[in-house]
């Protein structure tokens, strides 16, 4: 599998790559994941040796034994394609026919704004902070993880979203509750920030080339992350200790418990707060378009799906019985 002792090993061909263009490091573990257990699962061949029939064998082992969803079976998928095209630079044209998993199309589960009153006001801490946010602005749970002092506009009462899905920067609303909060807890942020200063860290991780481009960005406030991690650690790409983002699993773990504790048994998650927000907008009234822009959908077909949670369709339509 190594080929030439002095060509790097294909796992680090691979990881080169996805760093080169910018991928995400929760991509990069997962493409690494699954580029390892096809290796595996066909015998440690190299992947050059193996085609079609052994990639279908591979993804049907996933779906039948495994019993992965569609969209674990694709990012598998996704992932060895990677390997092929543009590690291994073999553009065979079966890569084009391999069959993808078909996803189920499902409505999102909502909850009604009494259930979100009650999740919220069950949580406690910077986690309760989040979830207002999550609800309040329509943000992903990545994204509002991520979130950097300077795109939080006071002022303007707006959150700039930067690099989000699809690689794409959207501006959504800061609600009016949140501002003297979220600046309570920034002061103490900045505490901390001063803290690490004053250790000898405090170098934030900065997207691309933006640490080489401004060498004395890394340490600006501005840059912090709205939610630091509560301890220092080590990057696993630059070998640097940093204080990263809160761990996003933390806020999850505080959403389930929330629910538990409201005794709401709906199979809602912290993306349920979103879905959460855009339905109850559109039950208010406001234009689908302006709540495509807040959540930052591509398509206006996306945003569509929250008329069906309302269940009247886009023309109104009620029940005869009614």
């Amino acid at each position: 599998m190594e080929g030439n002792p002095q060509e790097p090993k294909l796992l680090d061909q691979l990881r080169e790559l996805l760093r080169t263009r910018h991928y995400s490091i929760r991509t990069e573990e997962a493409y690494l994941g699954w580029a390892t257990r096809y290796i595996q699962f066909h015998g440690m061949r190299h992947p050059a040796e193996l085609g079609a029939p052994e990639l279908e064998a591979f993804l049907t082992h996933l779906a039948v034994k495994r019993d992965v969803a569609a969209s674990t079976q694709n990012q598998a998928a996704s992932a060895i394609l990677f390997l092929y095209r543009d590690v291994l630079g073999l553009n065979l044209p079966w890569l084009e026919g391999v069959t993808r998993a078909k996803r189920p199309k499902r409505l999102p589960v909502v909850l009604t704004p009494e259930e979100v009153a009650a999740v919220l006001d069950a949580m406690e801490g910077t986690s309760a902070l989040m979830g207002r946010l999550l609800y309040g602005s329509g943000l992903r749970l990545m994204e509002c993880v991520r979130l950097r002092v300077k795109d939080v506009d006071f002022r303007r009462g707006e959150i700039v979203v930067r690099e989000a899905k699809g690689n794409k920067d959207r501006v959504t609303m800061l609600p009016q509750r949140l501002g003297e909060p979220l600046q309570r807890h920034l002061k103490r942020v900045k505490l901390l920030h001063e803290e690490d200063v004053m250790a000898g860290h405090g170098r934030v991780w900065l997207p691309h080339a933006l640490a080489v481009k401004k060498p004395g960005a890394p340490l600006e406030w501005g840059w912090q992350y709205v939610f630091p991690s509560a301890r220092l650690s080590v990057d696993p790409r630059a070998s640097v200790v940093r204080r990263h983002h809160v761990d996003e699993k933390a806020l999850q773990r505080a959403i389930k418990r929330a629910l538990l504790k409201a005794g709401i048994v709906k199979a809602a998650t912290t993306h349920s707060l979103r879905h959460s927000f855009a339905t109850h907008l559109l039950e208010r009234g406001h234009d689908i378009r302006t709540i495509q822009e807040l959540l930052g959908h591509a398509d206006v077909s996306t945003t569509q799906i929250y008329t069906h949670v309302l269940n009247r369709g886009g023309l109104g339509v009620r029940s005869p019985l009614d």
